[in-house]
């Protein structure tokens, strides 16, 4: 049996939150995102993070959108729900609303735009705990909340109960290594592109973003690398490469993941302001990079 720090251990997919109409949240092609990543074999599902849009989301929505995910899901692939806050209050209030659904896991993104100090960032966390039993992992993505969780931090959190991993998405290999170094929290990447560098240093896993469009291709890379396969997983990394690069580069997350999941037909592929497509130029690298990767046909 896995222990909690390695329920999610392999590839889990940052989910988008398919739109429709009037800017509805489409519950039914949501469900068949969910039931297509099943028969893909994807390990483990992420609604309502960043790439799900949730800054956007009502309380309302991103509630039924954890429900729908988890219904959905019905236990064939575990579900980390996001219900991170720059809100302690509903940080808290997300995350008890996410066991109660039947979540297997709580994805809590570093506060944004307050800047807490880092006794402010450990009180956060260690307040979410105490209000929930759901394994909890912390989101450290400096480069959208202003503010890094420093190693020491980490170290302390991995004390607190039910903290049992962190997705690291500093962009930094050193800070990585420290956290190996220092606690045994379970670390998934949260950058596509440093997932077998971060994997070489002790991670685990990933919360993907291109799993959206390739997750049998992102876990074949993650099954090579334990297996020993050093030469698959580095032939697997650069055949990916150009395709995390490319939806990195064109716009900020997820805009190019929704743009191509559209491009592809898989859902409607809008989203809601302020994000808007990508410009013409942005939309012509991606059918590029999605016909070089046998996505989409000429």
């Amino acid at each position: 049996m896995p222990t909690q720090g390695e329920l999610f251990n392999g590839c889990t997919v940052a989910l988008v939150t398919p739109f429709k109409g009037d800017d509805e949240v489409d519950l039914d092609a949501l469900g068949g995102l969910v039931d297509w990543h099943v028969e893909q074999g994807t390990h483990a599902i992420s609604p309502v993070g960043t790439t799900g849009e949730s800054p956007t989301l009502s309380h309302e929505e991103h509630e039924r959108v954890i429900e729908t995910v988890v219904q959905r899901a019905a236990g064939r692939a575990r579900v980390m729900a996001g219900t991170g806050s720059n809100a302690t209050s509903e940080a808290v209030r997300l995350t008890k609303f996410a066991q109660r659904a039947g979540a297997d896991g709580a994805l809590l993104v570093a506060p944004y735009y307050n800047r807490p100090s880092q006794e402010g960032l450990y009180a956060h966390y260690a307040r979410i705990s105490e209000a929930s039993d759901l394994p909890l992992v912390l989101y450290n993505v400096p480069g959208r909340t202003a503010r890094n969780i420093e190693p020491a931090t980490v170290e302390r959190l991995s004390r607190v109960a039910r903290i049992v991993a962190i997705k690291e998405a500093s962009g930094s290999l050193d800070q990585v290594s420290e956290i190996r170094m220092r606690t045994d929290l379970t670390i998934l990447s949260g950058d596509d592109s440093l997932t077998l560098p971060m994997l070489a240093v002790g991670a685990g896993g990933v919360v993907s973003v291109a799993a959206n469009l390739v997750p049998r291709q992102v876990m074949a890379m993650i099954a090579a690398f334990e297996q020993g396969d050093l030469e698959g997983a580095r032939r697997r990394h650069l055949e990916l490469f150009p395709l995390c690069r490319d939806l990195l580069s064109i716009a900020a997350n997820p805009i190019p993941v929704k743009a191509a999941m559209g491009l592809l037909g898989r859902i409607d592929g809008r989203m809601r302001l302020p994000l808007c497509p990508p410009d013409e130029a942005g939309l012509m690298t991606l059918r590029s990079s999605l016909r070089r990767h046998g996505l989409l046909g000429d």
